[in-house]
């Protein structure tokens, strides 16, 4: 079996999506960061931007956040925004 993220995007408002992912790109205050399954542990800033997530089973959601932060370890993805707008038309 592949290995995959478990992903946990947050807000000070409470969970906004939760769930197994292909991948997950975020805006970090030095650049885009991509995370895959096997990523090495990773704490980032967020600036602002889209992240964007690939489902396990494919489909892609996107947000548009403004500031907060990523953290990566043992394929645990948290992501935690201060603020955030879901992207209109992004897939479910």
């Amino acid at each position: 079996m592949a290995k995959k993220l478990e992903v946990d995007l947050v807000a000070a408002d409470g969970s906004l999506w939760s769930g197994a992912a292909r991948a997950l790109t975020a805006p970090a205050t030095d650049g885009e960061i991509g995370i895959l399954p096997g990523h090495t542990p990773v704490l980032s800033v967020l600036g602002t931007g889209q992240v964007r997530i690939t489902t396990e089973g494919g489909s892609t959601q996107q947000w548009v956040v403004a500031g907060g932060f990523l953290s990566v370890d043992d394929d645990q993805v948290t992501v935690v925004v201060d603020g955030v707008v879901e992207t209109p038309g992004s897939a479910a």
